[in-house]
C-alpha cells in the first residue's frame, strides 16, 4: 500500500504561482482532489506523477522522491486530462506501447488484461480517432493500468463522459480503492467527488484549503446561506413577503431589477415561494442562484 506525500510543495512559472506551499498526504483508497478550474489541480497531479519538478518543497512516494526517479514511476499510473494525440493507433496498439515502455515481460498479456479491466477488448482493434470521448478516457485508463501500478492519478476523468460511462468509471475507481490502491482523481464538480470519495483534498488558487472526510467538509460548505436572484411582476411586494419567511436570512432589492434573497433552508424556501407568490398575486419570472459556482463555495470555505 502506497502513500504519496507533499511537503511545503510549490510550483511557479516565472512570476505566476500555480501551487503555493501545499502539504498533504494521499493514502490507500479513493481521494478526491476538489477545486475550481484554475485552482492548481493539474499542476499538483503532474508533480505527483513525476512529470513536473516542484519549485520548492518535496513530493515523495513511500519516502522516495518522485521527481527524476525511474523506480517510483513504475508504481504510478497517470490518466491526464489532455487528449492523447495518437489517433492513428488502435486502442490495443496504444496500450501495448505503454506496456513496452515499462519493459514488461509479457506486454501482450498485460495489454489484454488492462483492456479487459476497462471493458474495451472488443473495440480495441479500432483507431483511437474513431472513439467517443468516453472510450478515449477508458483507453487512457487502460494504458495507465497496464503495468499494474499501486498509485493511480486521474485528472478530470469524467469530463465529457456520458452518464453510463461515468457510472462504469466510478464503479471501477471504487473497486480499485477497495483493493488497496492509492487512487486520486481531480474534479471541479462537487457531485462527482461525493459519489465515490470519502476523503477529499480541497485547493483554491493554488493553496490547500481543506482536508478530511467529505461529509464534514460538505456540511461546512452548505452551512452558509444560499443566495438567489428572483425577478417577478412585483419585486417590492415580493421582498416584503419574503422578509417574513423563516427560511430567509436576508432580502434586498437589486438596483438592476429583482430581489436578492439569502436562504438558510432551500427545501423549505422552494416549497413556500410558489405558494406565497400565488397568495399575493405575484408572477415569478426567474429564480437564479448567484453563488453556486465552486469558486464562491470554496471562497466561503477558506474564510470559514
Amino acid at each position: 500500500m502506497s502513500v504519496l506525500e507533499l511537503t511545503n510543495t510549490s510550483r511557479w512559472y516565472g512570476n505566476v504561482v500555480a501551487v503555493n506551499d501545499v502539504s498533504m498526504q494521499i493514502g490507500p483508497g479513493v481521494t478526491g482532489l476538489l477545486g475550481p478550474n484554475g485552482a492548481g489541480k493539474t499542476t499538483l497531479i503532474a508533480m505527483m506523477a513525476g512529470f513536473l519538478a516542484p519549485s520548492a518543497g518535496e513530493v515523495q512516494l513511500d519516502g522516495q522522491p518522485v521527481w527524476n526517479n525511474v523506480s517510483v514511476y513504475r508504481a504510478i499510473g497517470l490518466v491526464p486530462e489532455r487528449e492523447a494525440s495518437f489517433g492513428y493507433l488502435t486502442g490495443r496498439q496504444f496500450v501495448r506501447a505503454n506496456a513496452e515502455l515499462h519493459k514488461l515481460s509479457a506486454p501482450g498479456e498485460a495489454t489484454e488484461r488492462a483492456l479487459g479491466i476497462v471493458d474495451l477488448v472488443e473495440p480495441a482493434g479500432r483507431l483511437i480517432s474513431t472513439y467517443s470521448k468516453g472510450m478515449r478516457q477508458r483507453v487512457k485508463l487502460a494504458a495507465a493500468l497496464v503495468h499494474d501500478p499501486g498509485v493511480l492519478l486521474l485528472d478530470e476523468p469524467f469530463n465529457g463522459v456520458d452518464p453510463r460511462q461515468r457510472m462504469h468509471l466510478m464503479d471501477l475507481l471504487t473497486r480499485m480503492g477497495a483493493e488497496g490502491r492509492t487512487v486520486l482523481f481531480s474534479s471541479h464538480i462537487l457531485e462527482e467527488v461525493e459519489q465515490i470519495a470519502r476523503h477529499i483534498e480541497v485547493v483554491v488558487s493554488g493553496r490547500h484549503a481543506a482536508s478530511g472526510d467529505f461529509g464534514a467538509i460538505r456540511r461546512l460548505m452548505s452551512d452558509r446561506p444560499n443566495v438567489y436572484l428572483i425577478r417577478s411582476s412585483a419585486d417590492r411586494r415580493l421582498a416584503t413577503v419574503l422578509m417574513g419567511a423563516e427560511s430567509v436570512a436576508g432580502v434586498q432589492l437589486d438596483p438592476r431589477g429583482g430581489v436578492v434573497v439569502q436562504v438558510t433552508d432551500f427545501g423549505e424556501f422552494a416549497r413556500a415561494l410558489p405558494r406565497q407568490a400565488k397568495e399575493h398575486g405575484i408572477t415569478l419570472r426567474e429564480v437564479t442562484p448567484t453563488d453556486e459556482s465552486l469558486e464562491s463555495v470554496f471562497a466561503y470555505l477558506v474564510s470559514a
